[in-house]
């Protein structure tokens, strides 16, 4: 499980810039459950190669018990019990203020680890930073979050927190290999030392989506009479469920997101719907099911989830639940909600299921067998290159001015999604519009239905550039 650090502090102290500044984007995922008055965000990042989710929160006032403030206050408190790591981020420039002292003394209470982090310090010496040494949380850290000072030394405080990253099973070569030979109609009960033995090179399988769509359903139909197993994740200090299972010859390890929530730590409408254990279930996982109601169609929250997928690589299957219990208007209004809400999931396989009844489940968990493989599959140099010249001779790359860019030649540049690095001229003049061009030559190509592909470019360096004729 990926670790996640919570950035709380006073109002305009500074908090959406320090996430920004440390997620390096302003895409930020945002919980839009009904009946919250104030929106969490939550961002993935990374640093010295270790990959960390990062939660934006708004203002803090631990003691107001009423109206707005308050509302954000629970939100603040539900991040902080999901947090491995809390950022306290004060301004040097207004100096200790009576809410810092608040909320110093709230997270002392919380056993939680706490980095001090003073902002807007630019320029500012030591004795700017000795008021902060009253809230009794160690030695205060300047940063500036609009410049970026400061900000490497607090993620390498942070990251020193946490125990090192456990390799993540799904992504290594070994994963790559050949699925076990299926036999229609067989699902044979596997003695649980061999479930356990075969759980590291199974698929890992996350079923995510809204509360209420069907999840838990869909995962007893998974699993059925076999036995379901708690693993205590290292690393973590929430409840994570994974369930080893096989079907048909191929092992499955299931990553349960539903109905999780950590004991004593959910918070009136957020224990419906934890956005943190989502997002991590997707990091753990090879293969993403996205489960939606097609009674209700696509929100803006399932958008936003299958986003993070994407960005994360991750391959990806549709489901829509619930088929059996909608008519010809509904189906066709769900279409219509997919189409509009969606568009970004092109890649990805659709299927209309019944949990309850268990219809079109063989069929669905054949597309993530499929889409595992197109995940981890290998690209032969000498394919990729002629799949690539192909694809130019039957449509070059648009003209930027006087300069066509040339593609030269391609190799395989990573796996889980797979990595394209194209070689050539001028490549930084390739448009958006023919990277998707590619992307799709290359799917068709390869059969990568069901996984995101990445393209990058590399262009040869002119060894004439600068010189004198």
């Amino acid at each position: 499980m990926l670790p996640v650090l919570a950035l709380v502090g006073r109002p305009n102290v500074g908090k959406s810039t320090l996430f920004n500044r440390i997620t390096r984007s302003r895409d930020a995922l945002v919980a839009d459950i009904p009946g919250l008055t104030r929106d969490r965000h939550y961002g993935r990042a990374r640093w010295q190669g270790r990959a960390l989710l990062v939660v934006d929160t708004g203002g803090f006032e631990p003691v107001v018990d009423t109206g707005i403030v308050a509302e954000m206050a629970k939100q603040t408190r539900q991040a902080i019990a999901e947090a491995d790591a809390v950022v306290l981020l004060v301004d040097a420039r207004s100096g200790l203020a009576p809410q810092d002292q608040q909320i110093a003394a709230y997270l002392r209470k919380t056993g939680k680890t706490v980095l001090l982090a003073v902002n807007k310090a630019e320029g500012l010496g030591p004795a700017a930073m000795a008021e902060f040494h009253e809230l009794g949380l160690g030695q205060p850290m300047p940063v500036s979050a609009a410049h970026g000072q400061g900000v490497g030394a607090l993620l390498d405080a942070a990251c020193a927190q946490w125990p090192e990253a456990q390799p993540e099973p799904a992504r290594g070569e070994d994963e790559a290999g050949e699925e076990p030979e299926q036999e229609p109609g067989q699902e044979p009960v596997v003695a649980e030392a061999t479930r356990a033995a075969a759980a590291s090179h199974a698929i890992r399988l996350a079923v995510i989506g809204r509360p209420n769509v069907g999840k838990s359903t869909l995962v007893n139909a998974l699993v059925g009479e076999q036995r379901v197993i708690a693993f205590d994740q290292p690393g973590t200090t929430r409840d994570a469920i994974e369930v080893p299972f096989e079907r048909e010859g191929v092992a499955y390890t299931l990553i349960d997101t539903a109905g999780l929530r950590r004991r004593g730590k959910v918070f009136e409408t957020i224990e419906k719907f934890s956005v943190i254990k989502t997002l991590q279930a997707i990091e753990s996982s090879n293969v993403v099911v996205l489960l939606l109601d097609a009674s209700e169609g696509v929100s803006e929250q399932d958008a936003h989830i299958a986003g993070f997928a994407v960005e994360a690589g991750r391959a990806l299957v549709v489901a829509a639940n619930k088929w059996d219990q909608v008519d010809p208007y509904q189906r066709q209004r769900f279409a219509a909600s997919v189409a509009e809400r969606l568009p970004f999931l092109g890649f990805a396989r659709r299927h209309e299921i019944s949990a309850l009844s268990r219809h079109g489940l063989r069929a669905l968990l054949q597309s993530v067998v499929e889409a595992h493989r197109a995940a981890f599959a290998k690209l032969p140099t000498p394919r990729l290159t002629r799949a690539l010249q192909e694809a130019v001779a039957f449509q070059q790359p648009p003209r930027a001015g006087t300069v066509r860019p040339k593609l030269r030649y391609a190799h395989q540049g990573g796996q889980n999604p797979p990595v394209i690095v194209i070689h050539g001229n001028s490549l930084d003049k390739v448009p958006a519009s023919y990277t998707r061009y590619l992307e799709s030559r290359f799917a068709r190509t390869f059969k990568l239905a069901g996984t995101p592909l990445r393209i990058e470019y590399r262009t040869s360096r002119n060894p004439y550039r600068g010189k004198d004729d």
